[in-house]
C-alpha cells in the first residue's frame, strides 16, 4: 500500500484527493496537512513539520498555495520523500533548486495539469506550432483561482515556443494597445501571448488559437469536474516510487 499524505486536504481539489485515494485499492490516505486543519478519519495536521515528525508516508500531493508550495516541499524531499504537485506558481528555476535539495532518490512530479484531455491538447498544440505564424493562448478558470495566468496556459506557452524554435508568435502586441488599457494584448510567456479569464461557472479551460493567412485552428480543452484530475493524480502517486529528480508533466507517465 503506498501511504499518502494530502497537504491542502481540507480544499476543493485536496478533498477530491482524499476521496480518490481512499477509493483506491493500492493506497491509503497517511495523514492530511492543512493551517485548518478539520478533523477527519486520519490523523490531520497544521503544517508539514508536524506530518513529518509524526507520521511515516511515502508520497506528499500538494494542492496548496503558491505562498506555501515551496516550503512544503522542501520539506519533505529533504527527508526523502516523494511529492506530487498539482499547486501552480512555481518557476522552472525554483523546481530545478528543489530537485537538487532533495535526499537522493527522491522524485519531484510537478503537473501543471493532471487531466489526460488537457496534456492530449498541450500535445496537439506543439505540433501545430510550427506551422502557423499566429499564435494566442486563453484560459479560462473559477474565480477563486489564486494565480494568473495558470501553470497549464504558462507550459502550453512554452512549449509552443519550443516548438517554434523560440519564434515569437507574429499576431500584433502590446503596440497596439489603446492609451490606458494596457494588459489588452495579454501576457507574453514566451513570446505567445496569453490571457486569463475568471468567472464563477467555471472549473478549468483552455483554448489554444492558431492563426496563418485565410485559415485559424482552435484546439480546446474543458473541465467542469475536479474528478476529472484524479486518474492522473493516482498515476503520480504509483509512477514516482519508481523514478527520482525532477519530472515535470503528466505524460511523462502516459507512455
Amino acid at each position: 500500500m503506498i501511504k499518502v499524505a494530502v497537504a491542502g486536504y481540507a480544499g476543493r481539489m485536496g478533498s477530491a484527493v482524499i476521496d480518490a485515494v481512499g477509493a483506491a485499492d493500492d493506497m491509503v490516505v497517511a495523514c492530511g496537512i492543512d493551517p485548518n486543519a478539520p478533523d477527519r478519519d486520519f490523523p490531520v495536521f497544521a503544517a508539514i513539520d508536524d506530518a513529518l515528525s509524526a507520521v511515516d508516508f511515502d508520497v506528499l500531493v500538494d494542492f496548496t498555495q503558491p505562498s506555501s508550495v515551496y516550503a512544503n516541499l522542501a520539506a519533505a524531499l529533504a527527508q526523502g520523500k516523494d511529492c506530487v504537485v498539482g499547486t501552480t506558481g512555481l518557476t522552472n528555476g525554483q523546481l530545478e533548486k528543489l530537485s537538487a535539495k532533495a535526499a537522493a532518490e527522491a522524485c519531484l512530479f510537478y503537473a501543471p495539469n493532471f487531466t489526460t484531455g488537457a496534456v492530449l491538447m498541450m500535445q496537439f498544440a506543439k505540433a501545430a506550432a510550427p506551422f502557423f505564424p499566429e499564435a494566442e493562448v486563453i484560459e479560462f478558470h473559477h474565480c477563486n483561482k489564486k494565480d494568473a495566468p495558470s501553470g497549464t496556459a504558462v507550459r502550453t506557452a512554452q512549449m509552443i515556443a519550443q516548438a517554434r524554435d523560440g519564434r515569437a508568435s507574429q499576431a500584433p502586441g502590446r503596440e497596439t494597445e489603446m492609451e490606458g488599457m494596457d494588459g489588452a494584448r495579454g501576457a507574453l510567456v514566451d513570446g505567445v501571448p496569453v490571457h486569463a479569464v475568471r468567472s464563477m461557472g467555471y472549473v478549468a479551460s483552455q483554448e489554444v488559437v492558431f492563426g496563418s493567412m485565410g485559415q485559424t485552428l482552435a484546439i480546446r480543452h474543458d473541465s467542469w469536474d475536479r474528478t476529472s484530475y484524479m486518474p492522473g493524480v493516482l498515476l503520480g502517486i504509483r509512477s514516482v516510487g519508481s523514478r527520482a529528480g525532477l519530472i515535470v508533466g503528466l505524460e511523462s507517465f502516459m507512455g
